[in-house]
């Protein structure tokens, strides 16, 4: 962690787990850092599914830009407005502490000390600190990072206004960078009168699917080099070794001790279906063995592939448990279902379920499900757009069919019984 960083020792925590083995998404990088160049301020939102790595670019965003405030709405009891303006106006008065000759003037932090005065003060106080940082820094961008913009708790502000009571109007040298889940647009919580620009992930499919290709091929073939005498230019190389590479020089110790051959290349086995011979047998399988069947090329989910990868690491799997899901990612996925439940299921949300659910179902329109389920094609529609978080979206000309966002988060709801235990 850069030691200009001006978050808090928790929040420091999260960027660095968030960024372990972070790799690829430049596309989204070079279009950040196009928009902070081409614009004086503005509001910049990364809009994609759960697990496709949103989270995962903003930490590594703030990383690799020391002067960045990050506030992250996913963390408990982050998701309120009285959390949020002491914390992000604390970092403020960092930031013009150690960049400007000028102490900052009295503002949000006093809330701190004396409680939480009230919204409509906070973010009279909040848009004023904003001016001040403008001004005594002019040549200074300021990026405000805030992750997970759809965890915001919006029933804990007034109707009608802004997620955060985040400024209609900004100052110059003002950005503020989001990440959040699909959402309808005319619901996004935000009246804005600034320069903006959302880059929606699933508009970038097979971008998406190379860096995740070249993902899984980057955390599952190194081995750390082996600490031995000798290498020459090796021994001053950071560079990993390849499964079995440079190892001539150590061939007389592999006859020697079997055991240390039996567990150099061995991975723990893939849980994938139509393993034939293999489904019986208790041999693990070699690094990179089965892969396909498991990760095809159309795998597009960072969350998925992280945890399927860190099981095997873990040593999760065994050859009588392949289609067993990883307790992160059970638990991610029992997060999402309890937020679909929300106060209770509906006969026709039931009935939605069980067709998004289905095997064999393609993705579909809110008119071909209500025909199938027997239902007013308006009441459907409305219980899609409170789950739009958790579905993909495909446009056919100019219709817009759904499928839940990714398939094992299906399995999870058909295969263990969720719906047939509520």
């Amino acid at each position: 962690m850069n030691t200009l960083s001006f978050s808090s020792p928790e929040l420091q925590s999260i960027i660095l787990s968030k960024t372990e083995n972070f790799f690829g998404r430049d596309l989204v990088f070079s279009a950040i850092n196009n928009f902070l160049h081409r614009y004086p301020k503005g509001y910049f939102t990364i809009v994609g599914v759960p697990g496709s790595g949103k989270s995962a670019i903003l930490a590594q965003f703030v990383r690799q830009n020391p002067h960045t405030i990050y506030y992250n709405a996913q963390i408990a009891g982050k998701n309120r407005v009285e959390a949020f303006f002491p914390e992000v106006c604390t970092q403020l008065n960092l930031l013009l502490e150690n960049l400007s000759s000028t102490p900052p003037q009295p503002s949000p932090q006093t809330m701190t000390d004396t409680g939480f005065i009230n919204a409509n003060e906070g973010s009279w106080l909040f848009s004023n600190l904003l001016q001040q940082v403008s001004e005594k820094l002019p040549n200074q961008k300021i990026i405000i990072v805030i992750d997970g913009l759809d965890g915001i708790d919006i029933n804990s502000q007034a109707v009608g206004t802004n997620l955060f009571y985040l400024p209609r109007y900004l100052p110059d040298q003002i950005y503020f960078i989001f990440a959040r889940r699909p959402y309808q647009k005319s619901h996004s919580g935000l009246l804005i009168e600034a320069p903006s620009q959302i880059l929606d992930l699933a508009d970038y499919p097979v971008e998406n699917r190379e860096d995740i290709q070249a993902y899984i091929q980057r955390n599952l073939t190194p081995l750390t080099p082996l600490p031995y005498e000798g290498r020459g230019e090796q021994e001053f190389s950071n560079s990993p070794l390849l499964a079995g590479e440079g190892l001539g020089e150590r061939s007389n110790l592999l006859t020697e001790n079997e055991d240390i051959q039996r567990n150099l290349t061995p991975l723990t086995p893939l849980p994938y279906e139509g393993m034939g011979e293999q489904e019986s047998s208790n041999s693990p399988l070699l690094a990179g063995e089965g892969l396909g069947e498991r990760f095809n090329e159309n795998e597009d989910n960072f969350m998925y592939v992280q945890q399927i990868l860190k099981a095997m690491t873990d040593g999760f799997y065994s050859a009588n448990n392949f289609e067993q899901i990883p307790p992160d990612l059970e638990t991610y996925y029992q997060q999402h279902w309890q937020k679909m439940q929300g106060e209770g299921l509906s006969d026709v949300a039931m009935d939605i379920l069980r067709v998004l659910t289905a095997e064999e179902t393609q993705p579909m329109s809110t008119v071909a499900i209500s025909q199938i389920i027997k239902a007013d094609v308006f009441d459907v529609a409305e219980i899609m757009e409170t789950w739009l978080e958790f579905l993909q979206e495909i446009h056919t000309n100019k219709e817009t069919k759904y499928q839940l966002y990714h398939h094992n988060f299906r399995l999870y709801l058909h295969d263990y019984s969720t719906l047939r235990n509520i």
